[in-house]
C-alpha cells in the first residue's frame, strides 16, 4: 500500500503534528481530528446564531397558528352569542328606535371619524342587512370559511354597529372591537377550519372575489359613504379606510393568481414570506396588547381605595345589574373573608401578568387561574361577553402542546358521538 492510496480516504490537506503519527501511519496537521468546517456551519454557531435562526423563524413560518385559530373560532362564538341574544333589542339598541338617534350618531361621527357604514343609507331596511351580514360574518369566522374576506367583513360589521352608538359597549366589547382589526393581518385558518380542509384556490372564490370587489367599487364611488371611505383622513396614521380595503382586495388577487399560475415560484414564495411576517407581527401586537390590558387594569385597581382595603367586589354583588343570580350573589356577599381574598387576589394576578411571562410554567398557571376567574365573572356578575372575550384574548398565551391535546380529546369524544 503506497503513499497515495493511504491519503485517498483523508481529507484534503489535513496531516498530524511533526513527530505524532496517527494509527494508519498516514502524517496529518494539527487539528485533523475535528472535522472541517464550513463558513455557514461557523456562522450558525456564532454569536448571531439565535438572531439569525429567529429571523428565519419569524420569515420562513407562522407563529402561533393554533393559538391564532382559537381567537378567531372565540371572538367568532362571542361576537355571533352577541348578536343572537340582542337580536330581539336589535332596532333599540343600534337602529331606528335607538335613544341614540341618528342625527346625533353622525355628529359624534363627524367628530371622531369612526368608521361605521349605517349612516350611508340609514332606514330600517339597511340596518336589518347590516345586522344580519354581522351575523353571517361571525359564524364565517367561527367556521374558518373563506376567512380573507370573512374577517373583513367581521371587522367592517363590528365597527358599524358599534361605532353607532358608543354607549352601549364594555370592556368586553372593546377587545372584540381591536381583535376584529388585529383578525384581518393574521393567518387564523391553517388549522381547526373550513378553509384548512380545502383542497385547493377553486373557482368559488374568484367569484367571491369579483363580486366584493364591485361592491367595494359602487361604496366607493357612490358618493353615499361619506367620510367614510377616504383615502387620507386628518388622524394619525393619516390613511383612511380605502387604502386598507382595496389592498387587501389586491392582494388576495394576487395570491390567488400566483397560486394558480406559478405556485412555486419566487414571487409566491415572496409573498408567503410577507404574509408569515404580517401574521407574526399581529400576533405579537396581540400579546403586547393583553398585557396592557391587564397591566393597567392591575395598576388603576392598586390606587382604587375598594381595592386596597379588599372590599370591592362586596359592592357590585349587591347591585341588581351585576346579580342574574340573587341568591349566589348573597351568598358570595355574605363571606367577606373569600370576597377579601378574591379582590386581593384580583390585583396580584392582574399585576404580576407581565412578569409571569418569563416562567412558562407559571405563565401557564397563572392562565388558567384567570380563565376560572373570568368564567367565574361570567356566572356571578353576568358578564358573559366581557368574560369569553378575554378568555379568546388570553388564548395568544397557551401552549400548543395543550391545544393539541384538547383538540385530540374533542376529536375523540366527536368520533364516539358521530362514528
Amino acid at each position: 500500500m503506497n503513499e497515495a492510496t493511504l491519503r485517498a480516504g483523508q481529507p484534503d490537506g489535513a496531516v498530524a503534528p511533526d513527530g505524532v503519527l496517527p494509527s494508519d501511519g498516514v502524517p496529518r496537521q494539527a487539528g485533523a481530528g475535528r472535522p472541517v468546517e464550513s463558513g455557514a456551519v461557523r456562522a450558525a454557531r456564532g454569536p448571531g446564531a439565535p438572531l439569525g435562526r429567529a429571523m428565519e423563524a419569524f420569515t420562513g413560518r407562522a407563529l402561533g397558528r393554533h393559538q391564532a385559530a382559537v381567537m378567531r373560532i372565540g371572538f367568532g362564538l362571542v361576537w355571533l352569542a352577541y348578536l343572537l341574544r340582542e337580536w330581539p333589542h336589535r332596532r333599540v339598541l343600534y337602529g331606528d328606535r335607538s335613544p341614540w338617534s341618528m342625527e346625533l350618531a353622525e355628529r359624534l361621527l363627524a367628530d371622531n371619524g369612526a368608521f361605521t357604514v349605517l349612516p350611508w343609507f340609514g332606514g330600517r331596511l339597511w340596518f336589518e342587512l347590516v345586522y344580519h351580514l354581522a351575523v353571517l360574518a361571525a359564524l364565517a369566522v367561527l367556521l374558518g370559511w373563506r376567512t380573507r374576506a370573512s374577517t373583513v367583513l367581521f371587522l367592517v360589521t363590528v365597527l358599524s354597529l358599534q361605532n353607532r352608538d358608543v354607549f352601549l359597549g364594555d370592556g368586553g366589547d372593546n377587545v372584540v372591537h381591536l381583535m376584529a382589526v388585529y383578525l384581518v393581518f393574521t393567518r387564523c385558518a391553517e388549522v381547526w377550519s373550513l378553509d384548512a380542509r380545502r383542497p385547493g384556490p377553486g373557482q368559488a372564490g374568484v367569484v367571491l372575489w369579483a363580486v366584493l370587489g364591485a361592491v367595494l367599487a359602487v361604496c366607493q364611488f357612490g358618493g353615499f359613504a361619506g367620510d367614510s371611505l377616504t383615502w387620507t383622513d386628518w388622524a394619525f396614521p393619516y390613511l383612511g379606510w380605502s387604502p386598507l380595503f382595496w389592498g387587501l382586495w389586491a392582494v388576495a388577487g394576487l395570491w390567488w393568481t400566483l397560486g394558480r399560475l406559478r405556485p412555486d415560484g419566487e414571487p409566491r414564495a415572496v409573498l408567503d414570506g410577507l404574509a408569515n411576517m404580517v401574521h407574526n407581527c399581529a400576533m405579537l401586537v396581540i400579546a403586547v396588547e393583553v398585557v396592557l390590558i391587564y397591566a393597567t387594569a392591575g395598576w388603576y385597581k392598586v390606587q382604587g381605595s375598594r381595592w386596597q382595603d379588599g372590599t370591592a367586589l362586596y359592592y357590585p354583588l349587591h347591585l341588581d345589574y351585576f346579580t342574574p343570580w340573587p341568591e349566589l350573589s348573597a351568598l358570595v356577599g355574605s363571606a367577606l373573608l373569600p370576597v377579601f381574598l378574591i379582590s386581593y387576589g384580583t390585583v396580584v394576578l392582574q399585576v404580576a401578568f407581565p412578569f409571569t411571562l418569563l416562567n412558562r410554567r407559571v405563565k401557564n398557571v397563572l392562565l388558567a387561574v384567570m380563565v376560572l376567574e373570568h368564567a367565574g365573572i361570567a356566572v356571578v356578575l353576568g358578564l358573559p361577553v366581557f368574560s369569553l372575550a378575554m378568555i379568546a384574548a388570553d388564548a395568544v398565551f397557551l401552549p400548543t402542546g395543550a391545544l393539541l391535546w384538547a383538540a385530540a380529546r374533542l376529536s375523540r369524544i366527536r368520533r364516539r358521538l358521530a362514528p
